[in-house]
């Protein structure tokens, strides 16, 4: 189970952009798919975005569908979240997770590889 380390949340107005960053130095970057949840007090846990190995086109919730983007830089065993044209309803504190069949699922469930979250508030 790799270690995952989240950062790049703050605190922005509605409209800006932030860039969340997940370094996992003990996972290797070959077959795998990482995913971004998020969750807000009160809600239940939803997913954002899953990027795999396996080539396919990353997955987005329809919420953010157009305004996030999801890479990976293998090299630095790290995943990125940009978020951009940011909205009150985002605000949430951001996971990342991963498991290594290499198929994106936007279920929880799969991933065993957790970070601790970095928080994304969003002002109007």
């Amino acid at each position: 189970q790799a270690q995952f380390v989240e950062s790049g949340g703050g605190s922005v107005q509605a409209g800006q952009s932030l860039k969340l960053s997940c370094s996992a130095s003990d996972f290797i970057f070959n077959a795998y798919a990482i995913a971004w949840f998020r969750q807000a007090p009160g809600k239940e846990r939803e997913a954002v975005s899953c990027i795999s190995s396996d080539g396919g086109k990353p997955l987005y919730a329809d919420s953010v569908k157009g305004r996030f983007t999801t890479s990976t830089n293998d090299a630095k065993h790290t995943a990125y979240l940009q978020m951009d044209n940011l909205e009150p309803e985002d605000t949430a504190l951001y996971y990342c997770a991963a498991k290594g069949y290499p198929v994106c699922s936007l279920s929880a469930a799969p991933y065993k590889s957790w970070g601790q979250g970095t928080q994304v508030t969003v002002s109007s």
